[in-house]
């Protein structure tokens, strides 16, 4: 008697150490193919790097949601109970938003609705999918749902599930960074005005330093200009218009060989829209910036052309009179290609197609250096050769199967490698120490279209980038901008984690509708059967055993 009680005496305070013991530690084994419960490296580097103060994590899903989004609220909260396991100053806590909601409103945290289908009725809730993270005086936002068209509200829930980790390593990298890195805006050749760079600079300033940078001050002080270009570690030419010196594409060349990254958008040929909206037709003409050279030893060609593309974005026109007032209608402009990768690349997955205006070919010349295309035409469009003449009169024509069959046009390309200078064996504009003929690991991007970069102006305020003025309609230039200057600059790998892809079920709503009494049946009287046989055989065998 007196073991069997001190056995259970024992086994009750093991229970009891067993239940702190797990309370305390968590741990999944991830037997999943995708691995999806398993920290990316990058991830578990950026968490373990804080080693100062804590980080106070605030998740506003707390509350009463749809089955969907109790899944993506348990995602969170195993993410972020793997992320505290890495490293203990990490703290979360899920709030309710209910009564917080003009605060909220205030710090920028718009609400999303989400439409609940209860049988045959379907019903709207307001929920704000999102979370804040706190270190020191820092506080980022963390977007919960992926901001992008989708099929249907679980395909959004997917996508937003795979981006979790994302999202919180980038939070948290941003809040806890010490040192930015620098990036020059190149000027001087009569580059977009700032006005027309703000939706992306604001965005980029968040991660780096920016600064604009006198590139024409080389034909004065060249050694001195390269000097000073050496200290960033990005140079962004932001649809020049005015012909490079010799001694600018000097310096930029030794600014890559000596380890700057180069971002290129660029427009080879003259196509002026405010004169075509002006008077119904323009001129397309070359324009001459002299880098052709320059490119042509990175291996890339911006062509002299204009890409048409039966998958374009839209212009808006004026369509008639009513009531004295002027309507509007958005007709397709083909040279307006939208351009909708499919590759896996990580500058290029999860963002929204990208939209180009007029803009020309690349071609791609063979060399030594890893080329990967990150933006082309679809199938259904064709190079035009310039001159030639614009009108507004095409809208109003049928396209011609044999106008758009020359195939996908590259417009976008990523060069990677150990870079050649282009003037090896070539007299030099000026004299430098700092010269190299040679460079290491080194990436560039070109784009032929310099329009990719630039936001609208609405009321004299620059737009998100992305967003057209005329149509509302959200494009992915912005996303797919930051995520190349990522990619270009970023040592910590945090681009990787977009490339993260989970398998997810979700429920089918109309099936589990249509057989809701065979599945009420199986959950409810189905396990009160099974247990009424076994205590009816318990019974009987205790019966017979003891009678």
């Amino acid at each position: 008697m007196k073991k069997s009680l001190l056995h259970s005496i024992l086994l009750f305070f093991a229970l009891l150490l067993l239940n702190y013991v797990a309370n305390k530690v968590n741990f999944r084994m991830d037997l999943t193919k995708d691995k999806r419960y398993t920290l990316s490296k990058t991830t578990k580097n950026i968490v373990d790097n804080i080693s100062e103060n804590s980080i106070l994590i605030k998740v506003f899903l707390e509350g009463d949601f749809p089955s969907e989004f109790k899944r993506i609220q348990t995602e969170t909260k195993q993410l972020l109970n793997q992320l505290k396991n890495v490293n203990s100053k990490i703290n979360y806590r899920f709030v309710n938003p209910q009564g917080m909601e003009k605060q909220l409103l205030k710090n920028g945290l718009k609400p999303s609705r989400l439409s609940i289908q209860e049988g045959s009725k379907i019903s709207e809730i307001i929920i704000f999918p999102y979370a804040t993270v706190r270190y020191k005086d820092r506080v980022e936002v963390v977007p919960l749902l992926v901001n992008k068209q989708f099929n249907s509200q679980e395909e959004q829930l997917q996508a937003s599930i795979e981006n979790l980790e994302y999202v919180f390593a980038d939070a948290i990298y941003k809040a806890t960074k010490v040192s930015k890195k620098n990036i020059a805006i190149l000027r001087g050749n009569d580059e977009l005005d700032f006005i027309y760079l703000d939706g992306l600079l604001k965005t980029l300033s968040q991660y780096y330093h920016l600064e604009p940078f006198p590139l024409d001050s080389a034909n004065v002080i060249p050694q001195k200009t390269l000097k000073l270009l050496n200290r960033f570690d990005l140079a962004i030419v932001a649809k020049p218009l005015k012909k490079f010196s010799d001694n600018e594409k000097f310096c930029l060349d030794q600014f890559q060989m000596n380890g700057g990254k180069t971002l290129f958008t660029i427009d080879n040929v003259i196509a002026e829209q405010d004169s075509l909206m002006r008077t119904g037709a323009t001129m397309a003409l070359n324009r001459e910036l002299g880098l052709t050279d320059l490119l042509f030893q990175y291996g890339v060609r911006v062509k002299y052309n204009l890409v048409k593309d039966l998958y374009s974005s839209t212009i808006k026109l004026a369509n008639g009179n009513v009531g004295g007032q002027i309507q509007y209608k958005d007709y397709l402009w083909h040279y307006f290609p939208l351009v909708n990768m499919s590759n896996t690349h990580a500058i290029t997955k999860n963002i929204l197609p990208v939209s180009l205006k007029y803009t020309s070919s690349i071609d791609i010349l063979k060399t030594d250096y890893k080329n990967t295309i990150l933006l082309q035409s679809s199938k259904l469009s064709k190079p035009y050769g310039v001159p030639m003449m614009i009108s507004l009169d095409e809208i109003g024509v049928k396209p011609k199967p044999n106008d758009y069959n020359k195939g996908n046009q590259v417009l976008g390309v990523l060069v990677e490698g150990d870079f050649e200078s282009a003037y090896a064996g070539r007299t030099k504009p000026f004299d430098t120490k700092l010269y190299k003929e040679k460079g290491k690991n080194n990436k560039m991007l070109v784009i032929a279209d310099g329009d990719v970069i630039r936001n609208d102006i609405r009321q004299g305020e620059p737009m998100e980038l992305g967003i057209d003025k005329w149509t509302g309609q959200h494009y992915g230039n912005k996303q797919f901008l930051q995520n190349a200057i990522d990619y270009l600059l970023d040592d910590s790998g945090l681009l990787q984690l977009r490339s993260k892809t989970l398998q997810i079920q979700f429920l089918d709503k109309e099936k589990a509708y249509k057989n809701r009494v065979f599945w009420q049946t199986i959950t409810v009287v189905l396990p009160l059967l099974l247990l009424g046989i076994f205590g009816f055989i318990f019974v009987y065998l205790r019966k017979r055993k003891y009678s």
